[in-house]
């Protein structure tokens, strides 16, 4: 066996260049930075950051807020008329899950070394809420084999129905583990560390799912409020926080405001404050500002060209209100309102017992109350005609009073708009879909180029990846 010869100083060098890595990495070793993670600081980083993601210019502004008709674009229209940026549509999908889906898992692991299940429990149903906004968005995604960078570096697509289907189990299984009595956890800017609200956050994303899948597969959804109704019905009640978070000062500003700090692109839509206008809805003096040039409220078509926006002018015309656009707006991600709504829809649908058309006005008193209006007022709003629930289209009923409730909801009011098809949007006036409106986002050019096997599998199972391709759930 013929044998190896290493020179002696090249085995004396080895042995240095070891000792001195050593040596190197003692020496960088900060001492005052912690070595592991905190899970408080991770929950509260983890929840601002996807909710300036939900709430910012990429997922909302940009795209859904236009494409819903509740904001239009006075300046540099081009979004208004469905040509998104591509930094949009990338900086959603990169956001979400290379922060979002990467901290909240992380989140979720360290609540089983620290045998806190409390904290694995917010994990997953923080996770479970971006994987919804996600598939909601997108239809199918890397969902089984997403957040596993070190086993898939090119993750398969699962289908919607599969990703639907396994956020029930998750949640399911998230509320199961969850100790409201002990096992205290920290940094929860979303639900002020109440365990409780977040078994009914959970629970509320159950029943919202449950409605997604209603049209495709009744028995499945069916089950979710069965499960829930053995469970308790531990739901959202109207002495409860909802899902909010509260932004403070610069720099933990809500993200609208923030953008009104150095531009002012938005108005609001004419077709939202239109509809307002003919309910002698009183959100409408909350939803929209007055013009400073006028007495009246006056929104913006969606899509018109530069020269014709322009011409308009910013103090001739109605910016969201500032409920929305100040400083410390709060950003809403479930609401008692949307929960009373999905009661109703469930009852009008035999999935729950209950009156369908007097959760239905349960859920209008509760939007009305959100800002704060209650009273005689409310009771006038429901005492007209084209606000009474009608049992015989039901969609219209709640589809045209959700959208409403959902305003500062935008990323929901878009999915529930193309699952309800109510309220019959017209599309923007020079949109560029040949006449049709955008049914989602397409995937990054990221994915193309990098998980190209599995795009090209998602696109020929799912359709075009194009706009106006409908996503599983949008049967009609």
């Amino acid at each position: 066996m013929k044998k190896i010869f290493i020179p002696f100083y090249l085995i004396v060098a080895t042995i240095w260049f070891s000792g001195c890595q050593k040596d190197l990495e003692r020496t960088n070793i900060n001492p005052n930075e912690p070595t592991t993670v905190q899970p408080d600081y991770l929950l509260s980083n983890g929840i601002k950051a996807n909710v300036d993601t939900y709430w910012g210019s990429d997922a909302t502004m940009e795209t859904t807020l236009l494409y819903i008709q509740y904001w239009a674009k006075i300046q540099y229209p081009e979004p208004d008329t469905y040509k998104p940026a591509t930094t949009n549509i990338q900086n959603v999908w990169n956001n979400f899950y290379a922060q979002g889906i990467a901290d909240f898992t992380k989140l979720a692991e360290l609540g089983d070394t620290l045998h806190n299940p409390n904290y694995k429990a917010v994990g997953i149903i923080m996770r479970s809420w971006i994987f919804q906004v996600l598939t909601d968005l997108y239809g199918d995604i890397p969902y089984t084999q997403a957040g596993k960078i070190d086993q898939y570096l090119t993750p398969v697509y699962d289908s919607q129905r599969v990703v639907y289907r396994g956020l029930l189990a998750e949640l399911k299984g998230a509320v199961s583990i969850i100790s409201p009595a002990d096992n205290p956890i920290q940094g929860d800017s979303l639900l002020a560390n109440n365990m409780n609200g977040w078994k009914k956050f959970a629970n509320g994303l159950r029943s919202r799912i449950a409605l997604r899948i209603a049209d495709r597969d009744p028995e499945a959804a069916k089950a979710v409020f069965a499960e829930l109704a053995a469970e308790g019905n531990f739901l959202f009640t109207a002495s409860d926080r909802e899902a909010k978070l509260n932004y403070l000062t610069s720099p933990n500003q809500n993200p609208v405001g923030k953008n009104r700090e150095t531009r002012n692109d938005y108005r609001i839509s004419k077709t939202v404050v239109d509809r307002l206008k003919a309910l002698n809805d009183p959100r409408l003096s909350i939803y929209a500002a007055l013009p400073a040039d006028t007495n009246a409220y006056v929104g913006v078509t969606n899509g018109l060209t530069a020269d014709s926006a322009s011409r308009l002018g910013f103090t001739k015309t109605s910016d969201v209100g500032a409920v929305f656009t100040a400083t410390q707006a709060p950003a809403f991600v479930f609401t008692y309102a949307e929960q009373l709504f999905i009661l109703a829809e469930a009852a009008q649908r035999n999935l729950i017992s209950g009156n369908a058309a007097d959760l239905y006005r349960q859920a209008i008193r509760a939007s009305f109350k959100q800002y704060g209006i209650t009273g005689a007022q409310v009771d006038t709003y429901l005492a007209q005609a084209s606000v009474a629930y009608d049992a015989n289209n039901y969609k219209k009923s709640i589809g045209e009073q959700k959208w409403l409730a959902l305003f500062s909801e935008g990323l929901e009011a878009f999915a529930e708009w193309r699952r309800l098809d109510y309220p019959q949007l017209t599309p923007a006036y020079t949109g560029v879909l040949g006449g049709k409106m955008p049914l989602r986002l397409t995937y990054p050019s990221s994915e193309q180029a990098l998980n190209g096997n599995n795009y090209k599998a998602a696109v020929a199972r799912q359709g075009a990846d194009v706009l106006t391709t409908r996503v599983w759930f949008d049967m009609y």
